[in-house]
């Protein structure tokens, strides 16, 4: 983003992070509260049922003790759930960043600032998968 895109944003109610993993989208926004988490409008534990995917998605804001501080409504969609909630990580960490840019550097060294490029390879013609070829038959 443009600085002065940022300072606006800033200067709004919430700020907007978005984060990618596969084909999963997150937009977060960010806001000053006291610790509400909705995920496409349902709670944190609603969403994600699993307590792993629970502590992946809000892990940004509670290694940095900032559990309390903010509020966070995030929109995602695609993808499936352990990629929604790394997506939601990397959108989270991303806003945190707008918000305080001398978090980025501890939010690099825990690796949620980092975008994993890794996607499905797509099927090439002539074969059953993205590599998979028919089987040989001999007669």
């Amino acid at each position: 983003m443009k600085k002065d895109n940022k300072e606006t944003q800033l200067k709004t109610r919430y700020v907007e992070g978005v984060g990618r993993r596969k084909t999963a989208v997150a937009r977060v926004r960010l806001a000053k509260g006291h610790g509400a988490y909705l995920v496409n409008g349902k709670s944190l534990k609603e969403y994600f049922r699993l307590p792993a995917l629970q502590r992946t998605a809000a892990a940004p804001l509670e290694n940095l003790k900032l559990d309390e501080t903010y509020d966070v409504s995030v929109r995602v969609k695609g993808g499936g759930v352990n990629a929604q909630a790394e997506a939601v990580r990397l959108g989270l960490a991303r806003a945190l960043v707008i918000l305080d840019p001398e978090l980025k550097k501890r939010l690099r060294g825990f690796g949620f600032l980092m975008r994993d490029p890794r996607m499905v390879e797509r099927k090439k013609y002539g074969l059953k998968k993205a590599r998979r070829a028919p089987q040989w038959a001999k007669r």
